[in-house]
Parts: structure tokens; C-alpha cells; sequence
């Protein structure tokens, strides 16, 4: 008998086609015409240079989190080395601080996204009418990071 973690996840390979497909999303995201998206800005460890991708975030338990549909991509590791990110979505523009998710907390987070996020499906395992523990075992192949907004974080701090 065969379940929905039997399924192989596809894997993400970045290549031209990707970077088209990014290209016209920023345009539409930047307008604001997608709901619920928005340009992440990251600073690139390494060269320093701004990265700008379109992200879905999520809102659960109260709290917004972002997601890493694709694994620990470029934009991942560069948040991860900064501790913070930029999010725009038209005029609107606010810094964040990040806290990665532990499995446990970050399945539940991952099960919304794939109800949410129609286009990042086959990156999963788990489908749409899988349990919250089916999200949890594979929540080590999608880094969550919950957004705390610059002024929180800054009071958390001290």
C-alpha cells in the first residue's frame, strides 16, 4: 500500500526558464496583482548585492511565515546568514527579522502553504489531504522562518 510520502518530491533546478518564469512573477507581484505574495529581498552573503524573489506568505497560528517551497535555495541561505529580510508588495515596504521553524511547528505552517501554493505542489511529498505529521517529516527539506517585524525584533533583543 503505498501513501502520499511515497510520492517523490520533484527537484528544483534553477535554469533559464526559471529565471524568465521570476522575471514576469516580480512584474505581477510588484503590482500587487497576486494575493498573498510578495518580493522578498535578501542581501547576497557573499557579494553583498540585493536579491529580490517573488514568496507566498502565510499566515497561521497569528503568526506570517515564509517558506521555502524549493528547499535551501539562494534566498534561504542568504536570510539565514543575515537574520533578516526585506518583503514589497507595491509601495509597501517593511524589514523583518527571522526565526527558523523546527519540524514540529513548521508542518503545520507547510500544509497550509501547499493548500495556498498550487504551483510548488510536486516540490512536496505530501499532497493537499495529507495529515499535519506527513508535512512534519519532510519539514526538513523546506525551511520555515517565522517574520517578526524589525520592531519586535529590536525589543526582543533587549
Amino acid at each position: 500500500m503505498s501513501g502520499p510520502l511515497d510520492r517523490p518530491a520533484r527537484v528544483y533546478h534553477p535554469g533559464r526558464g526559471r529565471h524568465v518564469e521570476n522575471v514576469m512573477m516580480n512584474a505581477l507581484v510588484g503590482m500587487g496583482l497576486l494575493p498573498r505574495c510578495y518580493l522578498l529581498t535578501t542581501v547576497g552573503r557573499n557579494s553583498g548585492r540585493r536579491r529580490t524573489n517573488p514568496v507566498l506568505v502565510v499566515t497561521d497560528g497569528g503568526k506570517r511565515w515564509l517558506v521555502a517551497p524549493y528547499g535551501p535555495v539562494q534566498w534561504v541561505r542568504n536570510a539565514r546568514a543575515a537574520g533578516r529580510v526585506r518583503l514589497r508588495r507595491r509601495t509597501d515596504v517593511h524589514d523583518f527579522g527571522l526565526r527558523e521553524a523546527a519540524s514540529e511547528e513548521a508542518g503545520p505552517v507547510l500544509q497550509r502553504y501547499v493548500a495556498l501554493a498550487r504551483t510548488t505542489r510536486p516540490y512536496f511529498s505530501a499532497d493537499v489531504t495529507s495529515a499535519a505529521a506527513d508535512f512534519v517529516a519532510e519539514a526538513d527539506r523546506h525551511p520555515v522562518f517565522e517574520l517578526i517585524p524589525v520592531d519586535e525584533a529590536a525589543v526582543g533583543a533587549s
